[in-house]
């Protein structure tokens, strides 16, 4: 890595309208703070007591963290596009203000930052519920991985970053730490849109020349009630629905040689998508048959499959049964 006076690293944290779980997220940074990481806040003009909160945190901590705001609430996109011009260190870790750091995340990251100087690091999450069940358990929600593929490595084959991440399904921003140099002008959030990790992880990943998978569980993710992934609105349902547009379509232009496999794992991403929005669709307009023509006709325009290419891929690898679930649900 490039020895400068700017920080290795800038933690940046979105803030609106969390004050029952924010001073959970900061202490979790603050207690593991180490030379040359910068904190960077912004309040999304929140309407309860988070500026406050930050202000107040901020004094008491010596002001160790950098708090901006807002002139008007903008969104988590934008939110974040603005953190990012702000941000001063050769990497950026995106956190949510509801999720929390795990104990020594950010030193393991730093060994790995100054061993491998990879332009992309991808850990594992634990899943934060107020109350766990041991169905959640046999889930495996205390330890949910981000990446199917080799751990604990320099790696440079960008083909197996794409199959590794559509492989396990989680494309959260939050779980991968970046150099800010991948972050050209053209790459940002997509302001006005939610399900933007969707969109942008993919095209982040295009840019590594080189990546590290760390098998630790360095976020705590939680869930809650009035979060935008536990409601459903007709918004959530259109952004979802075209969140997965033009990825396949970008990667193929760049890497013709994508793998059969891989372009099944991105189009599983994309059924998964489809039948969530499907269920939102029922739930949001109380009837079993909503229409689901539009969406139908994008899902099929983002894998680059017909319907018969999608099921011999499916009773390729003997999926029938999952074959059969999407059938019914789609």
């Amino acid at each position: 890595m490039t020895k400068t006076t700017a920080p290795w690293l800038s933690i940046l944290i979105p803030v609106y309208n969390v004050g029952p779980f924010l001073r959970e997220c900061l202490e979790s940074v603050a207690a593991q703070i180490i030379p040359g990481v910068e904190v960077i806040t912004l309040d999304d003009c929140s309407t309860d007591n988070s500026h406050q909160l930050l202000q107040d945190f901020a004094e008491e901590y010596g002001n160790s963290i950098t708090i901006l705001r807002h002139e008007y609430n903008r969104g988590l996109s934008a939110a974040r596009n603005t953190l990012l011009d702000h941000a001063r260190g050769e990497y950026v870790w995106f956190l949510d203000s509801d999720d929390a750091l795990h104990p020594g995340a950010i030193a393991e990251l730093h060994q790995i930052a100054f061993q491998f100087s990879p332009d992309l690091v991808m850990c594992d999450f634990r899943v934060w519920r107020e109350r766990q069940t041991r169905k959640h358990i046999w889930r495996g929600e205390n330890h949910t991985a981000t990446f199917a593929g080799p751990k604990q490595k320099l790696l440079t084959d960008p083909l197996a970053l794409f199959e590794g991440i559509y492989k396990e399904r989680n494309l959260h921003i939050w779980s991968k730490i970046s150099k800010r140099a991948l972050w050209d002008a053209d790459l940002r959030f997509p302001e006005g849109r939610v399900m933007e990790d969707m969109v942008v992880t993919p095209r982040l990943a295009l840019r590594a020349q080189s990546y590290y998978y760390q098998p630790s569980v360095w976020v705590a993710y939680r869930q809650r009630d009035g979060s935008i992934l536990s409601s459903s609105s007709q918004k959530k349902i259109d952004d979802m629905s075209v969140a997965c547009a033009g990825v396949l379509d970008l990667w193929l232009r760049y890497y013709p040689q994508l793998s059969r496999r891989a372009r099944f794992y991105f189009t599983y991403f994309c059924v998964k998508t489809h039948i969530c929005v499907a269920r939102d669709m029922r739930s949001l307009h109380k009837t079993p048959n909503p229409d689901l023509a539009i969406y139908r006709e994008r899902f099929f325009a983002h894998i680059g499959w017909n319907k018969n290419q999608l099921y011999n891929e499916y009773l390729k690898r003997g999926w029938l049964l999952r074959l059969k679930r999407f059938v019914r649900e789609h």
